[in-house]
């Protein structure tokens, strides 16, 4: 028998717990047997000292044994999933989903709210008229055979141990932890039961890993942590120094979305896209779909529209617009040379689009759109933002938020001009 003591010591004094003491402390937490104060500690230890990748294997097999596991092996196809570290304008599992479905694999994607200047994609759906995001799991099962692919909220019965030990870690400042972000997602992808998994890190200003070594860190570190569970497991970085697309918010996103999936939207957003798709159905055993033949014809689109409207939504009703607009142009002409995706991810969150807190609304319409990208031409007076708002009193601090996000250089003649970063910056399998 163990107590919480012996083991905060333990990873205190740069020791590795044994598979007994994180079996013991996982389960003793979510019983509530361990303190909050005492599993705070404990965070903080592995913080400072870090795990073996024995150790974050054991943790987070000890976070999915908390609860139930999906399975999925009885549907007639194989499945994929998808989980970005967030960003700033991410709305790619939107057409994602139905595009993947549409070339024959089924995407059970459990999903979460915007928390902080990041986006929520069931915040984004819910921007539908009439679309839910809470699912049994037969309704869950039935949509995947059915449908082919599933946007949800992720059960209570799926790693317990992850809630609380999130909403701990959000407030002791121990979030940055690479052990405990990575079993933070993948117990929840494992116990969700998908066969192959892809990972899309998100690295630069407006992603949680501002470096492209610490998103390597905990991409190779999840990747690990997928082959040591027998799922399929490949990870992308992608750059999130600049925001992805033209909109960050709910409804426009969503507008963006469906863009994409009528063969057209932009060029970023459905690059990504496809690249992760063909990631999924390679993780899948598909290797005779061209995900962007299904853009192309249709088909992803009809998916979508089956999608949404098997959880309730109306796919073809008007999208909320926000009943305020803020237009920001350009003081002087140039080059976009910069659109930093935090300052629009803070904006867009001041705007409403996003929370403070869990409990906290969100509006709908509110949002920001971007009207030009960096190595765009600019001449003076140009619109470079829109922002949307239903509350006009909160355009000040969001105008404050983006005062630096962004440069225009003036442009010399026979300069050299603007070199673009790449989208994807690395990939770990």
């Amino acid at each position: 028998m163990h107590d919480a003591i012996e083991v905060i010591s333990a990873k205190r004094d740069h020791g590795e717990l044994t598979d007994s003491q994180i079996d013991w402390v996982i389960r003793a937490y979510t019983d509530g047997v361990v303190a909050e104060e005492q599993m705070a500690a404990l965070n903080m230890a592995i913080l400072l000292n870090g795990m073996s990748r024995r150790e974050i294997a054991r943790w987070t097999a000890a976070m999915i044994a908390t609860g139930e596991r999906l399975d999925f092996s009885g549907l007639s196809r194989p499945t994929a999933d998808k989980h970005s570290t967030g960003g700033v304008g991410d709305k790619i599992t939107l057409p994602l989903a139905p595009l993947v479905a549409a070339c024959g694999v089924a995407v059970p994607q459990l999903s979460g709210r915007g928390l902080g200047h990041t986006g929520g994609t069931l915040d984004k759906l819910e921007a539908i008229p009439g679309w839910r995001a809470a699912l049994t799991n037969e309704e869950m099962l039935a949509q995947l055979e059915e449908v082919g692919a599933v946007i949800c909220a992720a059960g209570s019965g799926l790693a317990p141990a992850d809630r609380k030990l999130y909403a701990l870690r959000d407030v002791t400042g121990t979030v940055e932890s690479i052990p405990l972000i990575a079993s933070s997602i993948m117990s929840k992808k494992i116990a969700e039961g998908t066969g192959a998994l892809v990972l899309d890190v998100k690295v630069g200003t407006g992603a949680f890993m501002k470096s492209l070594p610490q998103a390597q860190e905990l991409a190779r570190t999840m990747v690990d942590l997928g082959a040591d569970a027998g799922v399929r497991t490949v990870a992308l970085l992608t750059d999130m120094s600049t925001p992805l697309g033209r909109t960050a918010g709910n409804a426009l996103e969503v507008a963006e979305s469906v863009e994409v999936l009528a063969g057209g939207g932009p060029a970023d957003v459905v690059e990504l896209t496809l690249a992760l798709a063909r990631e999924m159905l390679a993780g899948a055993g598909v290797d005779d779909v061209d995900p962007a033949d299904r853009l192309a014809d249709g088909s992803a689109m009809d998916v979508w529209r089956r999608m949404v409207a098997a959880q309730g939504g109306d796919p073809g009703a008007p999208l909320s617009v926000a009943a305020e607009q803020h237009v920001v142009t350009a003081s002087a002409g140039g080059v976009l040379t910069r659109l930093d995706a935090m300052a629009v991810g803070l904006a867009a969150w001041r705007l409403g689009a996003g929370r403070e807190r869990k409990e906290d609304p969100v509006q709908a319409g509110a949002g920001v759109e971007w009207h030009k990208r960096p190595g765009d031409p600019v001449a003076a007076g140009d619109r470079l933002l829109t922002l949307h708002t239903d509350t006009p009193e909160r355009f000040e601090r969001a105008l404050a938020a983006l005062e630096d996000g962004y440069d225009v250089t003036p442009t010399a003649p026979g300069s050299a001009g603007f070199a673009a970063t790449p989208l994807i910056l690395d990939r770990i399998s």
